[in-house]
């Protein structure tokens, strides 16, 4: 059982995580850890790692089935790395939960300060909408997914932001195809981490349930927001890659130090 401070905390950070979410579209998953670390209390960090991967699993599957309906995924295209990724993600939490608590969140900060770089980066609003799933982009899905699955499953990260860069790479679709089919793929690479992790009873299932509701009330607010802060979105990833850095410095800090 959680005590009502976490139970509080749990939903605030959730909320923070499901706000940044929708705000700026993607990120937001990779604070999860750090905050049940550092802000929630959760003693181990491979607990903190199972628990998140349930709440991003959970938080994808709902922005999916908004997507779905708009008609942006490309479903062939994303259940193929999906596949390919599943394996990696199984592989990536096995090895996950071999390596030291304190050494992963070290690697984590590591993996923080890349995606905060990617953040920084221009997405491009090009090319190809007709995009289809045939024998030239089939290896290159089957490749990257494989790739960036086994990173989600080593971290219990929905990992995004590796995904649809991935996408773009391997099949030229546009960045509004791509974020709608990445969701397939974090929340299969989600649910792939959860179930390795509920298996090995490494799982807070209280602090997922609050962490969820947080994500959602989060998500709806940072959604409206966006609306509304559409030509600031450029601005709004500098200052939300700043918090990724400096909360991927303090934890490296608090890491090497132990």
């Amino acid at each position: 059982m959680i005590s009502l401070m976490q139970g509080v905390l749990g939903v605030a950070s959730g909320t923070l995580v499901g706000f940044s979410l929708g705000l700026v579209g993607g990120g937001g998953s990779i604070l999860a850890v750090p905050l049940m670390v550092y802000l929630v209390g959760v003693p181990s960090p491979h607990i903190a790692i199972g628990t998140s991967a349930v709440a991003v699993a959970a938080n994808a599957a709902a922005n999916l089935a908004g997507h779905a309906r708009r008609g942006n995924v490309k479903w062939l295209c994303a259940l193929v790395f999906a596949a390919a990724g599943i394996a990696g993600a199984f592989l990536g939490s096995i090895f996950g939960k071999m390596i030291d608590g304190q050494k992963l969140l070290a690697l984590f900060a590591v993996l923080m300060l890349v995606v905060g770089a990617l953040m920084l980066r221009g997405r491009s609003g090009g090319g190809n909408h007709a995009v289809r799933l045939n024998r030239e982009n089939l290896r290159a899905l089957a490749g990257l997914g494989l790739a960036t699955g086994t990173l989600s499953g080593f971290f219990g990260i929905g990992g995004g932001f590796l995904i649809v860069p991935a996408l773009m790479l391997a099949t030229g679709m546009p960045i509004l195809h791509a974020v709608s089919s990445s969701l397939v793929a974090v929340t299969a690479f989600g649910l792939t981490t959860a179930g390795s992790y509920a298996f090995s009873g490494l799982v807070d299932w209280p602090l997922a349930g609050v962490f969820i509701a947080g994500g959602v009330l989060g998500g709806l607010l940072g959604g409206s927001l966006a609306t509304r802060l559409a030509s600031k979105r450029g601005a709004l990833n500098i200052v939300f890659a700043a918090v990724i850095f400096a909360v991927a410095i303090y934890m490296l800090v608090r890491s090497l130090a132990t």
